[in-house]
This record gives structure tokens, sequence and C-alpha cells, in this order.
């Protein structure tokens, strides 16, 4: 076995910092392994199951709704995605450049608490897999068992994450193809193929869900592109980001649809999952725990990013140090664990609730974030200003970026269908949040607008100063 060389270490020593070009590694492919694997887990398993038993959609209208909805929004996971090998730094402290060093605090802060709470649901969820598949731990065993394994996965780092998602990669992708091949090699009901049909409120409902599903991973998914060599371009990372995300959450929405159809009317999602696929049934359960948490490690790397880049505003000269990381990560687990464990039977979906709600104020950093990079200033930053002081030449605030920012988010509230908010326009078409779609049309041409004016005035004082 070769030895680990010193600039190969089994811990990242990175944290928000640029990654200098002789440390660049890796392939684009590894992309795709890291999001495929992430998205074959029982969370959007349960969400196909919906597209059955809340939106009563049959089999061919619903995987038509689950494909189209996940092709659209992973353009934006993708894009987002393509930006890391370019810059080098996680997505939230590129957000520097176009809000400011101050303003991209806002978009930090709900960023951070996003992972948290995604991380809590999560090793609640781990918990009670655990007692599930073993009966005899007790619960708040379970849940410390999930959430120090996350830990440990999250705190080792980039390479580790990469390396277990090509793992899992083949082993999920295995099993789900197995459960495919199960339930279509037995009986299934007689109304397997005519239960429900086509509803347009269900049917953009489903559509919906797979745009934001996937918007609502943009604002770290460059956090695991930005070791690629600067040289790999944004085809490549694009491609491998946007199949790998689209191709994993298409296969288990469906595979959740699937395993609906083939129970009985009503059955829960993970109990239809379990029915539907006999003795291979409990195989699965303990491969989506392990995925489960390897996922949610990847909620522990984002929020330890995003707080190591709050404080790091405000300490321009500061370096996190990996002990600053490993240190931080322990705060994290304490914290989400005192919360996880004084948690109620209903607190996952209260607080995915609560989660959900939030992504109200991604869309609109989504849009600022791909019209800046993309179309503003087609990739080139300067990555110097982005760690100075006073923000360098993005400034403390980008007043621009925050004005469309906050508009994009007002624009959104009557027509939110959340659990926390109901706005007036919410059912005019009945179960679907379009409110995304309303942010994204606003947010765009605002933003770019209002940059390309800015530039403008730019521009023109330059040609008065020299002409004066």
């Amino acid at each position: 076995m070769p030895q680990m060389s010193r600039q190969d270490p089994l811990i990242e020593h990175h944290t928000v910092d640029y990654v200098p070009l002789a440390e660049r590694h890796g392939k684009a492919r590894d992309l795709f392994t890291l999001w495929f694997s992430t998205n074959i887990a029982p969370l959007p398993i349960v969400t196909g199951a919906m597209v059955a038993q809340v939106f009563h959609l049959n089999l061919a209208w619903g995987l038509l709704a689950i494909a189209l909805g996940h092709l659209l929004g992973g353009i934006v996971i993708a894009l987002a995605s393509a930006q890391g090998p370019r810059m080098g730094i996680p997505q939230m402290v590129q957000s520097r450049g176009q809000f400011g060093r101050y303003g991209a605090l806002l978009i930090v802060f709900f960023a951070a608490l996003i992972y948290i709470g995604f991380f809590i649901s999560n090793i609640v969820l781990a918990g009670k897999s655990i007692v599930g598949i073993v009966p005899s731990v007790p619960v708040p065993a379970s849940i410390l068992i999930g959430a120090l394994s996350a830990t440990a996965i999250g705190v080792i780092g980039y390479r580790f994450i990469h390396t277990l998602n090509r793992i899992g990669t083949w082993v999920m992708g295995s099993a789900l193809l197995a459960g495919f091949i199960y339930i279509f090699a037995h009986d299934l009901p007689a109304d397997f193929l005519t239960r429900g049909g086509f509803n347009a409120a269900g049917w953009l409902a489903t559509v919906s869900l797979g745009v934001i599903w996937q918007i609502s991973f943009s604002p770290y998914t460059s956090d695991y592109s930005r070791y690629l060599p600067a040289d790999i371009g944004i085809t490549r990372p694009f491609l491998a980001t946007y199949l790998g995300a689209t191709l994993g959450t298409i296969l288990s929405f469906a595979f959740g649809l699937v395993a609906a159809l083939a129970t009985p009317e009503g059955t829960e999602a993970m109990v239809a999952v379990k029915h539907a696929t006999g003795w291979l049934g409990p195989i699965l359960m303990v491969l989506f725990l392990l995925n489960i948490i390897s996922h949610n490690a990847l909620n522990l790397y984002g929020a330890v990013l995003s707080i190591i880049t709050s404080v790091q505003t405000f300490a321009s000269h500061w370096t996190p140090s990996i002990k600053v990381r490993v240190a931080l990560s322990g705060v994290v687990l304490a914290g989400c664990c005192v919360v996880a464990l004084g948690a109620s039977a209903d607190f996952i979906s209260q607080f995915i609730g609560l989660i959900l709600a939030l992504l109200l104020v991604l869309v609109p950093w989504a849009s600022i974030n791909l019209i800046d990079f993309y179309i503003i200033k087609r990739g080139v930053y300067d990555i110097a200003s982005i760690f100075q002081a006073d923000g360098g030449v993005y400034g403390r605030f980008n007043l621009h970026a925050i004005v469309a920012y906050f508009i994009g988010i007002i624009v959104q509230l009557p027509f939110a269908n959340t659990s926390l908010y109901v706005g007036p326009w919410a059912n005019l078409v009945e179960g679907a949040d379009l409110s995304w779609l309303v942010g994204l049309v606003v947010t765009c041409p605002l933003y770019y607008c209002l940059a390309t004016r800015q530039h403008t005035q730019k521009v023109r004082a330059a040609r008065l100063g020299y002409t004066d």
C-alpha cells in the first residue's frame, strides 16, 4: 500500500481559503459519483412516493413530471458546481464577489441554518433507522451513533467524502436496480398502471418539487469541485454534476413511485418499499441507513465552512486551521445532538417544513450567482479582493445585488405555499409551490440590469476622469 505523502493528507487541511493550483487533483467524474450516490436515499424515495399518494398521478404522468422537474432544476446545481475549479474557494465565500464582503453574511447565515437543519433531521432519521434494524438499541444511543459517524466523515473532509460516494455509486446503484428488478419480477396489483391519472395541479406540483429539490443543493456544490484542476473547464464538471444529480434523484423518486403503486393504496412509503421488495427489503434498509450517514456528512461539512466563513469575514488576516474545523465540528455536533435528543415525534416533518420554507431565500441567491458568474463577470474574479478586509474591488456591500436579492424574496411571498406561510396567490395551481419560478423570472433580469448599469456608470466615470 502506498504511503500517503505530506501533500496528500488523510484529513483535509484547507477550510475556506483558496486551494492553490499545485494542490488541485481529481477528475470530473468524481462529481458524477458524489451527486448520484448522495441522492439515492430514503428522503427522495419517500418524496417520490408522494407523486402517487398525494398528487394522485399515475405511473406514466408521474415519471414524466419527475424527469422534467429534475432535468430543469439540475441546470442550476450543475452551473453552480462548474464554478468550483475556476474559483478554488467554497461557494459561500465566492458570494463575497457578488454581494460584497459583509453583504454576503446574510446568505451565509441562511445557508448555515439550512445545513444544520438537515443535519439534525438526518441524525434523527438515522437514529430511527438504526432502531428499526436493531430494536434493542435505545433511541438516544442510535441518534448518537448516526451523528458521530457523519461527523467523522465530515471531519476527514473532501477526499473521504468523494471516496465514499464513489463506492456508494456502485453499491447503492446496484441495490436500487435490484429493487426495481424484484418489484417487476413479481405480481403487480391490477391497478399498477391505472391507479391515479393526470391532473394539472399534481403534475405541476411534482415538476416544481423536482426543481426545488435540485436548487436546494446549489449553495454548496462548488465546495466539492474546488479541488479540481483549474484547466478542467466548465463543460466537464457541468455534465458530470448534471448527470449525477439528475439521474440519482430521478431513479430514487421513480423507485418511491413504483413501490407506492406496487403496494395497497395508503401504505406508508418506506413500509411500501419493504413490502414491495420482499427479502431484499431489509438489505435496502441497511444500505439506506449507511447512505443517510454518508450524505449527512455533507451537511455538517457545509455548516462548518459557512460558520467559519462568517467568522473570517470579521478577521480577514485569519486563516482557519484544521484544528479549528475539527473543534467547530465538535461544537456543531454537540448542539445538534442536544436538539435531536429532545426532538418530538413529528420533529422531522416540522423541521423539514421550516427548512423548505427557507428555500425562498435560495432562489434569488442562485439567480444572482449564476447571472454574475456566467454573464456579468464571465468567470473572472479577483480572488485576493474576496479575502481583503475592505472587500477589495467588490467592497463591503454591493447594493445592486442586495436590492435584487430582497426584491427576489418579496415577489415570491404572494405565491409561497409553505408550512410557515401561505401567500394569497399560493393556490393559483392547487398544491404547487410556484414561488421559485416567480423568483427566477424577476431576479435574473433585475440583477442583470442593475449590474450592467453599475458597470456602465463606472466606465463613463472613468472616461470623464480621463478626459478631464
